[in-house]
Order: structure tokens, then sequence, then C-alpha cells
């Protein structure tokens, strides 16, 4: 009797993990793409990457949320897999930019003041780290959401199994 209670406790909670999960990533997505429409992210093409990734992003999520396919969650994987180097090369991209800037105003500037002032710059060198955030999120929705079909599809399957062999003691 304890482990049918376990089960369907921790059944309970990964459907809360996942909810919650779901919830936090689609406001994440949401926010940040509304934040790059406004500070008008879109100068240049790899500025539009971002842009790309979470107008894409939102409705792969609804169909993974919808689906839960072999499909759907490669694909939101590798979405996700692309948010996650996009954010990485928008803080190089952050970082250069404002390390350029900064030898322009200071072409002396010592290695440890080049960075602390780059890091600091006009442009927020770190923000871009928001899409690895959002990759790593999406990355875990996707385990948990696909954690709780193949554990539904093995519960089916020994039911099925147990289900044969009181048949075939008949």
């Amino acid at each position: 009797m304890s482990g049918a209670v376990d089960a369907r406790s921790s059944e309970a909670i990964l459907a809360i993990v996942r909810r919650v999960t779901l919830v936090i990533l689609v406001l994440a997505m949401g926010g940040i793409f509304v934040e790059l429409l406004l500070t008008e992210h879109f100068a240049d093409v790899w500025q539009l990457i971002p842009l790309v990734l979470l107008g894409l992003g939102l409705p792969l999520v609804a169909w993974h949320t919808r689906a839960r396919s072999v499909s759907s969650a490669r694909t939101l994987r590798a979405l996700m897999t692309l948010f996650v180097l996009s954010g990485l090369l928008g803080v190089f991209l952050h970082y250069r930019g404002n390390v350029e800037f900064e030898l322009e105003q200071n072409p002396r500037a010592t290695r440890w003041a080049l960075f602390r002032d780059a890091m600091m710059g006009a442009t927020p060198a770190l923000a871009p780290g928001v899409m690895v955030q959002i990759g790593l999120l999406g990355l875990l929705y996707v385990f948990v959401s696909g954690t709780a079909r193949r554990r539904q599809g093995a519960e089916s399957a020994k039911g099925a199994r147990g289900a044969r062999g009181a048949r075939g003691a008949d």
C-alpha cells in the first residue's frame, strides 16, 4: 500500500514541477521577447538571433506541451540547445563590443581596468546569459515532461504484462 501512495505522490510532485517549470519558461520567454522588442534589439543580424529563437520557442513549447511526442521533444531540445549557444555567443559579442569601445576611450588601459570597464559598459555584457538560463530551463522542461511520458508507458506495460500473467494462470 505504501508503494502505491509513494508512486502517486511522486507523480503528483512531478506534475507540479512540470507545470511550474512550464509557467516560468513561458513567462521568461515572453518577458525577454517583449524587452528585446522594446529596447529595439534588432540593429543588426546578430541581434535578431534571440528574437528569432524566442519567436520560434513559444509556439514550440505550446506544441510540445500538447503533443509530448518524441519529435516535439527532440525539436524543443534542439531549440533549447540553440538558446544556450546563442546566450554564450551574446555574452561574447556584448563583451567584445564593450572592449572595443573602452579601448577607443583609453588605449592604455590595463587588462583588469579594461575587463572591469567592459563588464560594466553601455552594453550589458552578461544580459545575454538569460538566454542560457531559458535554454537550461527549457531542457529541464523537456526532461520532466519526457520522464512522465516514459513512466506512464512503463506502468501501462507492467499492467498489461500482469494482466496476461493472470489470464494465463486461469
